[in-house]
């Protein structure tokens, strides 16, 4: 059985959070050491109402370690229903250092929680913000290139219709992403001169920018990069591993 933990150790508190309530919810097992039963009640309870007494497993033991000053009540305050918006996450509390990291559905959202945990909390508290945007978006640029390569004229940027066709299908995705920005990035094999494979790879993912710009897609969305023969994903060695590194990748970024 997979097991989700809040581990406190000293001064160094980590719990990971799981959103999606659709899966099968594992137990929540809160470990480590606080300084008095007090302290190991309230935050037993907190974590129980937050996310359901059948689930915690309290592992818990009382010994020395210091805490900063009310620190349970800022724990408390972190401890916040808004945390389950955040998924394969860990939220880490290490004396008035918080770090919270995990994946959120869009960016309004993975703002909207690191300043709710600001105003939750005194100045004293420093949060990083380690939070980022789900890789839905990028699923929906991978199914519609669907491990096909957008193929051109050879030893040129000239994109063949049929890399037209594949392109007609990423631009629409594109466009239904909206403000979401994307980088392009040209490969070669490494036969030949490598500078010359870098320019070449550099007008190829230029080409595709121009052809997605001319299917309505914003130009300031777009990057365009070549690295040339760097970054292979099959050998050299034989023309079907050349084809395969002849390629353009899609990457979407916020």
């Amino acid at each position: 059985m997979r097991h989700y933990w809040i581990p406190l150790v000293g001064l160094l508190y980590s719990l990971p959070l799981l959103a999606d309530t659709n899966l099968p919810q594992p137990p929540i097992v809160v470990s480590g050491t606080v300084p008095d039963e007090a302290t190991h009640a309230k935050l037993v309870a907190r974590v129980r109402e937050l996310y359901g007494a059948d689930r915690v497993v309290d592992e818990m033991v009382i010994g020395k370690v210091t805490l900063p000053p009310n620190w349970t009540e800022h724990l408390n305050r972190l401890l916040d229903p808004s945390l389950r918006q955040i998924s394969h996450g860990q939220l880490k509390v290490e004396g008035n250092l918080i770090s919270v990291r995990g994946e959120v559905a869009n960016e309004a959202l993975r703002q909207q929680i690191a300043s709710d945990m600001a105003t939750r909390l005194n100045p004293t508290y420093t949060i990083h913000n380690g939070l980022q945007v789900a890789a839905q978006d990028q699923s929906l640029v991978d199914n519609a290139l669907a491990n096909r390569n957008i193929e051109f004229e050879s030893g040129s940027a000239n994109l063949t219709e049929s890399g037209k066709n594949i392109l007609n299908t990423i631009a629409t995705v594109l466009i239904k992403l909206q403000n979401k920005h994307v980088d392009i990035t040209g490969y070669t094999d490494n036969q030949g001169i490598r500078l010359s494979n870098i320019n070449l790879s550099q007008a190829r993912a230029n080409a595709v920018k121009a052809y997605l710009v001319e299917r309505q897609v914003q130009p300031d969305n777009i990057n365009t990069y070549g690295l040339g023969p760097d970054q292979p994903i099959a050998t050299n060695d034989t023309a079907e591993g050349r084809a395969r590194n002849r390629r353009i990748e899609f990457r979407v970024v916020q």
